[in-house]
């Protein structure tokens, strides 16, 4: 089950990341890079919910609440600690990271 936690987290930052990565200084500069970037953060985005609708449906619906609030949690203190140069490639390893725990959750 650590992984399912570990997979809403890592999606849940890396959507989080690229949505508030709204400045062109927060972004890639290289155009190939930008899109990969938008297409990852829009990608864990979508799995999240994915993950959080499968949660509900196979599991005991308490871990799918747990997994909310921690990703939840985790938002805020990312958010709290305000914009870095370095948030692109941090949400496309968290992004590749939390789709590789998908399949690994989702393959039991």
């Amino acid at each position: 089950m650590q992984a399912y936690f570990a997979a809403l987290i890592a999606l849940s930052l890396a959507g989080v990341i690229e949505a508030r990565s709204t400045t062109p200084g927060l972004r890639p500069e290289a155009p190939a890079a930008d899109r990969a970037f938008r297409i990852l953060g829009r990608t864990a985005f979508a799995f999240w919910l994915v993950l959080l609708a499968w949660g509900f449906w196979e599991l005991h619906w308490t871990q799918p609440v747990s997994g909310l609030i921690l990703s939840l949690g985790a938002n805020a203190l990312l958010v709290q600690a305000g914009a870095r140069p370095s948030w692109p490639g941090i949400s496309m390893g968290l992004s590749l990271l939390g789709l590789v725990l998908t399949v690994v959750v989702l393959s039991w």
